[in-house]
C-alpha cells in the first residue's frame, strides 16, 4: 500500500487548526493587551477630567471676582463640605454666594445668598482640603466652616475663598487643588495609588487672578497623603 504523498500529508496537518496551547497563548496575549488599553483609557479620561475641571473652576472664581466688583459687595466661592454621605456634592460642588445687604439702610447683613447654579467636578474628581492652603503652597491647610446662608436648605459647612467688594482676594496666595480618587458612601475620598500624580490646581493672587500649575512638586508631597 502506497503512503500518501507529502503534499497530501501537509494538507491534512493544515486542516487540524491551532492546538489548545496555541489558543491559550493567543487568549493570554489578547487579555494583556486589553488590560493595558483599559488602563490607558482610564488614565487619559482622568487627566482630561482634571484639566476640564481646573478650567471650569477658574471660571467660577472669575465669576465671583466679577460679581464682587460689579455689585460692590463681598463674594465667596464655596466648596460643599456639608454631608459626607452626599456622594454628588461633598467636596465636588462649587457655588458663588454674595453677602446680603439691608435694602433700606444699605448695610451688610450676616447672611449670604447663592447667586449661581454652581459647578460640580467630574465623577472621580474631588477638591482636596489636605493639599489646598490659605497662604501658599506648604501653608495652612483649608478647613470647612459653617456658612450662614439665607436659604435654610443651603446652610452648613463649606470651604471658603472670599473676594472683597473690589474683587480682590481676601487671602492672596491661597491655593485650590483637585485630584482623582474614589470614595464610598459615608467615607472621605481616597487617593488611589495609581493617581498620585493626577492632581492639578491654581494659586489665587491678590488681584483675584489665578495661576495654574500641573507639576505635583508645586502642590505638595502626594506620597504621604491618603485622604482628600
Amino acid at each position: 500500500m502506497k503512503k500518501p504523498a507529502l503534499s497530501s500529508r501537509l494538507m491534512v496537518r493544515e486542516r487540524r487548526g491551532f492546538s489548545l496551547i496555541e489558543l491559550l497563548v493567543v487568549i493570554m496575549i489578547m487579555t494583556i493587551l486589553m488590560t493595558m488599553g483599559a488602563m490607558g483609557i482610564k488614565n487619559l479620561s482622568g487627566g482630561k477630567g482634571i484639566s476640564t475641571a481646573i478650567a471650569n473652576a477658574e471660571a467660577v472664581f472669575a465669576e465671583a471676582r466679577a460679581t464682587a466688583a460689579s455689585r460692590g459687595v463681598p463674594v465667596r466661592v464655596l466648596i460643599d463640605a456639608r454631608d459626607i454621605n452626599d456622594t454628588s456634592n461633598y467636596l465636588r460642588r462649587m457655588v458663588v454666594a454674595v453677602q446680603d445687604v439691608n435694602p433700606t439702610t444699605g448695610l451688610p447683613l450676616a447672611t449670604w445668598s447663592l447667586v449661581s447654579r454652581g459647578y460640580t467636578l467630574p465623577d472621580g474628581v474631588f477638591y482636596s482640603m489636605t493639599l489646598s492652603t490659605r497662604d501658599g503652597v506648604g501653608g495652612t491647610v483649608m478647613q470647612a466652616q459653617s456658612q450662614p446662608l439665607s436659604k435654610v436648605t443651603d446652610v452648613g459647612e463649606y470651604v471658603v475663598y472670599e473676594f472683597n467688594s473690589q474683587g480682590l482676594a481676601v487671602n492672596p496666595g491661597a491655593t485650590f487643588v483637585i485630584g482623582s480618587g474614589s470614595r464610598q458612601r459615608g467615607q472621605a475620598p481616597m487617593i488611589a495609588g495609581n493617581a498620585k500624580r493626577d492632581f492639578a490646581g491654581f494659586a489665587l493672587w491678590g488681584n483675584g487672578e489665578t495661576s495654574s500649575f500641573r507639576d505635583p512638586r508645586q502642590i505638595g508631597d502626594l506620597a504621604t497623603i491618603r485622604n482628600f
